[in-house]
């Protein structure tokens, strides 16, 4: 039996060694998870921008750290879904930024430039 270069077959492939250690899910894919959600609920009211910015730098140290350790951490999905709350909630923080900056330069423009005196004045 052949296999493509890279492939283990079935049969070739060994026992699992007892002292490795058993998969589990990484700690700050929850993490990431819950702090990119929490920065998408709250993106609209600009608090979001923290914890969307936490859960970013998480995500990149949960990276680093499943691949160290060699598939003993799992929880990609949670990471992938966290990040795209985050950066969801950093969007909707940019939009609610950009709509302020707009409602107050209208609002700005609408009111009178200088000192309003009385038309009885020179």
């Amino acid at each position: 039996m052949t296999t493509a270069p890279g492939q283990v077959s079935v049969a070739q492939q060994g026992l699992r060694h007892p002292l490795d250690p058993d998969p589990v899910r990484a700690t700050k894919a929850r993490a990431v998870f819950a702090l990119g959600l929490l920065g998408m609920l709250t993106g609209l009211f600009i608090g979001g921008v923290v914890p969307a910015t936490v859960a970013l730098h998480l995500a990149r140290q949960a990276r680093r750290e499943a691949y160290a350790s060699g598939g003993f951490l799992t929880g990609g999905a949670w990471l992938r879904r966290g990040e795209r709350l985050a950066w969801a909630g950093l969007v909707l923080v940019a939009v609610s930024v950009v709509a302020a900056v707009v409602i107050g330069v209208v609002r700005l423009a609408g009111a009178p430039f200088g000192h309003d005196y009385p038309a009885n004045m020179d």
